[in-house]
């Protein structure tokens, strides 16, 4: 499952149609992180430090995976006269186990969420999310991809 959160909702309106992001700047980067199964994301869910970081190193750093935004980041943009959404998607994302395994502690990563760039991580504001399906943990040198990670707007 994946989903937009109602803050994402609200970025995505306010970026399209006031040309800001919360009375600020647009984004310059965008993050995929990855959080344990402790809370799971919600559209309620505002802010990164509602949820729990799996732990860093090994591969994997705090705040996640950078993401700039254009074409090359977002690769697929669609509109989907069948289904009457519009989506699009996240390049696939990949993470190498160094040094060890990843997470280097605790538990696996159940969910990846998007945030926006806020400077303290914490801060971050989650835009959407999407469920592993299971907590997922790579031993050193095995490769953690996520593919074709996608945002899709509906009417309802």
């Amino acid at each position: 499952m994946a989903g937009v959160t109602n803050r994402g909702k609200l970025r995505l309106l306010e970026m399209v149609f006031r040309q800001e992001f919360d009375g600020g700047a647009l984004p310059t980067n965008f993050y995929v992180a990855l959080v344990t199964d402790a809370v799971a994301p919600t559209p309620d869910i505002n802010t990164f430090s509602e949820l729990t970081e799996i732990a860093a190193g090994n591969g994997y750093t705090t705040g996640g995976y950078s993401l700039t935004p254009g074409a090359v980041d977002f690769d697929v943009l669609t509109e989907d006269d069948a289904e009457d959404r519009g989506y699009i998607q996240v390049k696939d994302v990949v993470w190498l186990a160094v040094g060890g395994g990843m997470p280097s502690a605790g538990d696996g990563a159940r969910y990846a969420v998007l945030l926006d760039d806020a400077g303290v991580v914490a801060d971050r504001e989650v835009l959407g999310y999407w469920d592993l399906d299971s907590s997922l943990a790579v031993s050193e040198g095995q490769v953690l991809t996520l593919a074709d990670l996608e945002l899709r707007l509906n009417e309802s």
